[in-house]
């Protein structure tokens, strides 16, 4: 596989960008991964492999480049730094970088025209839904797994975007999640529906928020972690391939 690291512009400064594909020019249809709270590491980096194994260009862009954050210490500390940095982050910002994303993406030779995929965990799940609402022209395949603020009071919550949306979603939750509210589940399900959005909701029995990622010690839940790469791989393959 072709790796390449490197910097795209946009609106707010130079963001840096981790990409790898298969050999060859493709093209290749587009993934973009955005990252969960703790940021760029290499297990989304190897998240970003696994896709490209599959036929795809995974983008993964570091979305705290405008506060140049990276977690070095999980301590008490460390999670407060981290939650601090996940708070410099909202819909407006991210879809502003999403955007030149996309520029990039359409100037690259070995990325396929066309529809695009996206993937997001944890605080990144509000804005693979937020990326479908908003782009929906180019994301005709997202998947959110335990995200956070996706259903919120505020005017930007991902979800009112539903009448906008023209793909597909997938939608994975924990069944123990702290950071999910208990109203979430229903009042998207309800919202989805009523703007005829296409989209698949699991809540995988067993597991806790970060059950997809096979260092999260204690959460980690192999079978629903694979079951959910089959899915997110099987909605890629219709929608971006088919």
């Amino acid at each position: 596989m072709i790796e390449s690291t490197f910097e795209i512009e946009t609106p707010d400064g130079q963001m840096e960008c981790f990409s790898v594909h298969p050999d060859g020019t493709g093209p290749f249809p587009a993934v973009i991964l955005y990252m969960d709270a703790p940021g760029i590491r290499d297990e989304l980096r190897d998240f970003c492999r696994r896709i490209a194994a599959e036929g795809y260009y995974a983008l993964l862009p570091d979305m705290y480049y405008r506060i140049g954050f990276r977690m070095t210490r999980f301590d008490d500390q460390g999670m407060k730094d981290m939650f601090g940095a996940m708070r410099s982050l909202n819909n407006e910002l991210v879809m502003r970088d999403t955007g030149a994303m996309l520029s990039f993406l359409a100037s690259e030779r070995a990325v396929a025209k066309g529809p695009k995929g996206c993937i997001g965990y944890c605080m990144s799940g509000q804005y693979v839904v937020s990326a479908a609402g908003a782009y929906p022209d180019d994301f005709m395949a997202a998947a959110s797994l335990y995200g956070v603020g996706i259903v919120t009071q505020q005017s930007d919550s991902p979800h009112l975007l539903a009448d906008k949306m023209k793909g597909e979603l997938y939608l994975g939750f924990a069944e123990t999640d702290e950071y999910v509210e208990d109203n979430v589940i229903a009042d998207l399900r309800i919202t989805l529906d009523e703007h005829h959005v296409d989209y698949r909701l699991d809540v995988w029995p067993g597991t806790h928020h970060g059950f997809c990622f096979p260092q999260r010690i204690g959460a980690y839940h192999e079978e629903s972690a694979e079951k959910v790469w089959e899915l997110v791989f099987d909605l890629f393959k219709r929608k971006l391939t088919g």
